[in-house]
């Protein structure tokens, strides 16, 4: 793809991602917040924090922002409910081959501690919580985003729990939810079905978007997932949000 050199990307940088990280801490990824108000460059993402392929492709996108050193580029995380979407929690039992796809095909140091037995029976309580977070400070939302994805995926924490919850909102100095924040979850959801969101997670910057940039999943015969990591795409979408 021609144009693109200045964000080339090799073949797993965006799943080198690894190791252990805690609560608000997630190392390499740790939210940055922007050097000035003015000028703010906007990637706006739907997702639910208990799928899987969000977890993936936020990563990304936060660790090539970082690695740029783009401190204007701010990436508010809105909610995309899948229980409400679906109109029915997520399954457990496919989430967890879905995370077994992922570990053994593209992203083998995520997911390293992963277990189906600390899956959470909803996300919105957790959704509530970003979701107040993001109305202190974008990067107080940006730390809640990645540690409610962190202590579920990497860390068998169920952030269905209010301990959980309370632990993570502690660590990153943000305010517990309220009726407006779980309101907000509903609202973002709204919204994003008016902009024509197809699932989780699905980018947006500026007049450009992407759903699922990173990631191209297909299914076989028997129904199982086959995946590959689609560079080019992501490499386009970050090309187009920074410039």
């Amino acid at each position: 793809m021609q144009g693109l050199s200045p964000l080339a990307l090799s073949s797993d940088i965006a799943l080198s991602l690894g190791g252990e990280a805690s609560d608000c801490d997630p190392g390499a990824l740790q939210a940055r917040v922007p050097r000035s108000t003015n000028a703010v460059t906007v990637i706006e993402v739907y997702a639910d924090i208990w799928c899987p392929f969000a977890h993936v492709g936020l990563r990304s996108v936060f660790q090539r922002r970082n690695e740029l050193g783009r401190d204007d580029v701010v990436i508010r995380v809105r909610a995309w409910p899948l229980e409400l979407v679906n109109a029915a929690p997520l399954d457990v039992t496919s989430t967890a081959e879905h995370v077994n796809d992922l570990r053994t095909q593209v992203a083998p140091k995520l997911f390293s501690h992963f277990d189906a037995d600390h899956f959470p029976r909803t996300s919105l309580p957790a959704l509530a919580l970003a979701a107040a977070a993001y109305r202190q400070s974008d990067k107080q939302g940006e730390a809640v985003s990645l540690a409610l994805r962190n202590a579920l995926f990497e860390e068998a924490r169920d952030i269905s729990q209010p301990a959980v919850l309370e632990s993570v909102a502690s660590a990153c100095d943000v305010d517990g939810p309220d009726a407006e924040d779980s309101e907000a979850v509903r609202a973002e959801w709204h919204e994003g079905a008016s902009r024509g969101v197809k699932g989780s997670p699905h980018f947006f910057c500026g007049e450009v978007e992407a759903f699922c940039p990173l990631l191209d999943i297909s299914k076989d015969e028997k129904g199982h997932l086959h995946i590959r990591q689609n560079v080019e795409t992501l490499v386009w979408f970050l090309a187009e949000c920074f410039k």
